[in-house]
C-alpha cells in the first residue's frame, strides 16, 4: 500500500480506530494520531482562598469615588 495513493484511507482508519500510524519519511519517523479536543477550562486551577471575606460583598462594589476620569 503506497502512502500517496491511500493517504485519506489511512487517515480515516486512524480516526476510526484511534490507533496512531507511524511512517518513515527521509529517514525520520512521523506519527499520525488523533488529538482529542481539550476543554478550555481544563487547565484552570481552583483557588478557593483568593477572596478573603464574604464574596457577596463584592457585588455592590463601585469605583466611581476612586477614579478620576477628568483627563486632559
Amino acid at each position: 500500500m503506497g502512502l500517496r495513493a491511500d493517504i485519506y484511507k489511512l487517515l480515516d482508519e486512524v480516526l476510526d480506530t484511534g490507533i496512531p500510524l507511524e511512517i518513515t519519511r527521509a529517514g525520520r519517523r512521523l506519527i499520525i494520531m488523533p488529538v482529542e479536543k481539550v476543554d478550555k477550562l481544563h487547565n484552570l486551577v481552583s483557588r478557593p482562598d483568593v477572596i478573603v471575606g464574604d464574596p457577596d460583598d463584592l457585588v455592590g462594589l463601585t469605583w466611581e469615588g476612586e477614579v478620576n476620569l477628568d483627563l486632559p
